[in-house]
């Protein structure tokens, strides 16, 4: 059991949690997106959305957890990746950002859940590896035959577009499919229902059922 002090420093470590998250709604890198899980203070699910650069049009899912005494020096949060990224500062086998390497002292003074989203970010727009230890394959690629780096790349990027609609579970950042009826509706309604004067129960209705048989 805690004792009173342990739980006191406890509580003020969840409190500085919440605080940091409701920062970032103001404060978070454009394109990155957290949201927190439904059940564990420390655990959230991420996206990131890329817009230029060599991953233009990668959607990126990650989950990001904080140990339970983050807060504390050198307890550093912790992002996996469920989308393959090929990035020197990804592992390629696990999915981790390597954060150590690019704060090996994690100051609770100096650093903070948007410091870190934003290296999350730095790193797909980032030209020089020099300092990248995560993934040795990719470095020497990006290095040595940046075709073949390239190329690997635009792989990943498909590869997040095409599995944007698998959700990993428990993951609060979900994208969801359109239903083809639902997008059949909305079509029906736009060429049958052209002007307000023409929107009645049953017009509408009556696409719903033509949209049922398809």
């Amino acid at each position: 059991p805690f004792s009173l002090q342990e739980e006191r420093e406890q509580a003020l470590r969840d409190y500085k949690v919440t605080i940091e998250y409701k920062h970032l709604k103001l404060h978070a890198p454009g394109g990155v997106y957290l949201i927190p899980s439904l059940d564990q203070l420390r655990h959230f699910f991420g996206i990131i959305f890329i817009r230029r650069g060599p991953y233009t049009n990668g959607i990126f899912k990650f989950s990001l957890k904080l140990p339970p005494k983050y807060n504390d020096t050198n307890m550093w949060p912790q992002i996996i990746f469920s989308s393959r990224v090929f990035n020197p500062y990804v592992d390629e086998k696990t999915g981790e950002l390597d954060i150590r390497s690019a704060y090996p002292t994690w100051d609770p003074s100096r650093h903070y859940l948007v410091t870190v989203l934003t290296y999350l970010k730095k790193i797909f727009y980032s030209k020089n590896f020099a300092d990248a230890k995560a993934n040795p394959r990719a470095k020497d690629l990006a290095e040595k035959d940046p075709e073949a780096y390239r190329k690997n790349v635009e792989e990943c990027v498909k590869e997040s577009q095409i599995n944007v609609y698998k959700n990993e579970d428990g993951s609060t950042a979900k994208f969801t499919e359109e239903e083809v009826s639902h997008r059949v509706l909305r079509d029906l309604l736009k060429h049958h229902i052209r002007n307000e004067s023409q929107v009645t129960k049953q017009a509408v209705l009556a696409q719903i059922e033509k949209a049922k048989k398809v």
